[in-house]
């Protein structure tokens, strides 16, 4: 489910060009089959941190390993006008998370090499590390983000710690008190005891100031039993200093009951004063964050959502003015929701990324009040910085044939480089660019779909065909690299890979968004329908043998495929929702299932019953391969046990693969290994 950054620049092609490499892999041999042990190789780029003064852009490398069951992340920088990546701080702990000092003179970063997550500073000088790196925390409870303040004199950090507490020493104590704890029994008074893969353990986040130098203790910033910055899988960071140090701003949950409201507020606080309060900006039901001051001090932006409970909601794009206290939107009539963004240096526009139709496009928004302007597509565009000239932007880019690299452009002349090219061994695989295309669902509404053919493609051959159903459901299969479900390694073992964004996809409207609440097998399965018929009738596909597969709310239209359809001749699904009454029981944010269905099991019981796949069993027939996390909370085990069971106890030809360790995700390299072969296994024995 879902919870699941110049007006100067012109618009450019995207033109795959620049010098700049990582250390080069041993090249693939030709017409070498992609599969999942071969996209384990790719290392993973990712978190593009450019230099003060824009010579420079640090990055995250991660390197895995199928061997060692491990992935380790390394810091990597390359020049910023093109030229050789070079490796930093290499360790065989995980560093991640690069941050430039104001000055560039240091670069700061988190590292687990001595007590857990913790902030690590080293020297820097033309990019290149100078000395050892120094610790700067020592926090028993660890630190999951930080941040430099622009006089480099503080760091703003944040930690899961003990809100009873007031001091290090006090969290220090009380978490070796509860890990030694003799009963490993979980007591808890309040909904929200658990979330995502973990459980809250009477934890919150808090957020901490502490010299730059680690010369002092940190001070909690945020003491009580709220987290700051509020849970998030993705999106601008929530907290944020202003240009002269004096002040951040965070955003903090605000409700009683966090299970049932996506509510959160923008709050200011003095960082002089230490006996100061923090002061709320926001008065909004709904949820805001992401806060981000211009250069010039004036303003905030940041993004809101207007109904409250509904966590896919346009996220509008908010300006606070300092001086008088106005709050305006800046995209009321941009029908889009802004992801990310980053200010220009004269502080008269933001750079703003957003779906657009299958992509992620960057545009620009004038403080003027002008529509944003499209200034760069192609693929999935995010994690933009600018240099403070405004000379250069430094993003990341990838898509569907091709994993995330680093680009810049110039803002004097359009041109467009790539700063890094990390997998030089993916080429002799010979993958193939995604296509876009349209057909028409329910109501003769246009519904967008990625087709993805396999390498070897023959014209005149016909295919099988592999029919993916994204989760969320307000989400979207974007023209982007991934490698949870990687369109490459299913095309590779031979089927044509179809794509479809119907409604309840993002990056279409709002109102496209919307369409699917209360009603996630009506409009929506007539779509996905109509998009098998559209994907069968492909002149390259051979009707009669497709497979469909799903994760999530995908999962869950796998089930209600499996009582409602008998065109498919497998399916696999994944992390799905069986019972609509058992998982609101079960799941941890109450607010999805009250707002998609409409209230409460007992509330709203028939559009419960009516829309649960399990009330449908009696007509599964499909063969199936469930797949299901131990510790997924978002939608629990127990969601796919049940599924299996109905399926064995009618006698339809069913496998279960159970993952200990893993939640709504399968992360670990063996794992996925796994999980992609016994994908394959179940496709190509009843599809092929």
């Amino acid at each position: 489910m879902t919870r699941l950054k110049c007006a100067a620049l012109a618009v450019v092609a995207l033109v795959l060009a620049g010098s700049g490499f990582a250390p080069a892999q041993a090249q693939a041999p030709a017409g070498l089959r992609f599969t999942v042990e071969e996209m384990l190789k790719l290392r993973r780029v990712s978190d593009p941190q450019l230099s003060p003064d824009g010579r420079f852009v640090a990055y995250v490398v991660t390197d895995v390993s199928l061997e060692k069951n491990k992935r380790v992340n390394h810091l990597w920088v390359v020049p910023s006008a093109g030229g050789e990546p070079m490796a930093l701080v290499h360790d065989d702990k995980p560093d991640t998370s690069p941050r430039w000092s104001p000055d560039g003179k240091r670069l700061a970063f988190l590292s687990t090499r001595e007590d857990g997550s913790q902030v690590w500073v080293v020297d820097m000088a033309q990019g290149r590390a100078v000395g050892k790196p120094r610790q700067v925390t020592k926090v028993a409870t660890e630190v999951s983000s930080f941040a430099w303040s622009p006089d480099g004199r503080w760091l703003a950090f944040a930690s899961d710690v003990f809100p009873t507490c007031s001091s290090a020493a006090c969290n220090k104590q009380a978490l070796k008190e509860f890990e030694d704890r003799s009963s490993k029994a979980r007591v808890f008074d309040q909904l929200l005891y658990r979330h995502w893969v973990s459980w809250k353990e009477g934890r919150f986040s808090h957020l901490f100031l502490i010299p730059s130098d680690g010369s002092s203790e940190p001070r909690d910033l945020t003491p009580g039993a709220a987290d700051v910055p509020p849970f998030s899988l993705g999106g601008p960071d929530d907290y944020a200093f202003s240009p002269d140090s004096k002040e951040i701003a965070f955003a903090r949950k605000t409700d009683a009951v966090e299970a049932i409201s996506t509510n959160s507020d923008l709050f200011l606080l003095d960082v002089a004063n230490p006996a100061a309060e923090p002061r709320k900006i926001t008065a909004n039901p709904a949820a805001d964050g992401g806060p981000a001051y211009s250069p010039d001090g004036r303003y905030i932006a940041y993004r809101a959502q207007q109904r409250p409970g509904f966590e896919a909601d346009r996220w509008q794009l908010m300006l606070y003015d300092r001086k008088s206290g106005e709050h305006r939107s800046l995209t009321a009539e941009w029908d889009r929701s802004a992801d990310s963004y980053a200010w220009s240096p004269d502080s008269k526009a933001l750079h703003v990324t957003a779906e657009e139709a299958g992509e992620g496009v960057l545009f620009t928004v004038d403080l003027s009040g002008q529509a944003p302007r499209r200034i760069m597509g192609g693929g999935t565009v995010g994690d933009v910085r600018g240099s403070a000239d405004g000379a250069t932007l430094v993003f990341t880019r990838h898509t569907l044939d091709r994993p995330t690299e680093i680009y810049r452009v110039s803002a004097k002349d359009g041109r467009l480089d790539a700063l890094t090219r990390t997998n030089p061994s993916l080429a002799a695989f010979k993958l193939r660019p995604a296509e876009k295309v349209w057909f028409e669902g329910a109501g003769g509404t246009k519904i967008q779909a990625w087709v993805v053919k396999p390498p070897d493609f023959v014209e005149g051959r016909k295919y099988p065909l592999l029919y993916l159903v994204h989760g969320g459901p307000q989400n979207s299969w974007h023209d982007g690299w991934t490698f949870r479900w990687n369109a490459q390694v299913f095309a590779s073992a031979g089927y044509v890979v179809f794509m479809p964004n119907p409604r309840g996809s993002t990056g279409f409207g709002q109102q496209f968004t919307d369409d699917i609440s209360g009603d996630w097998a009506g409009k929506v399965y007539e779509d996905l329908m109509k998009g098998a018929d559209f994907a069968e009738a492909l002149p390259y596909v051979e009707k009669g043998r497709t497979g469909a597969a799903g994760a999530s709310y995908g999962g869950y239209m796998m089930n209600w495929f499996l009582g409602h359809t008998t065109r498919f001749k497998a399916i696999v699904t994944h992390a799905s929702v069986y019972n609509l009454t058992s998982m609101y029981g079960v799941t941890e944010e109450l607010w999805f299932p009250e707002w998609d269905l409409k209230g409460t099991p007992w509330t709203n019981p028939d559009l419960y019953a009516r829309l649960s796949p399990h009330t449908y069993a009696k007509d599964f027939k499909t063969p199936t391969l469930v797949t299901h996390g131990e510790l997924d909370f978002r939608v629990p085990i127990g969601e796919g046990l049940q599924l299996f069971t109905a399926l064995q106890r009618q006698g339809v030809p069913s496998r279960m693969v159970y993952f200990p360790d893993e939640g709504h995700w399968i992360n670990k390299p063996a794992n996925a290994a796994l999980w992609y072969n016994e994908f394959l296994k179940w496709m190509d024995r009843w599809v092929k």
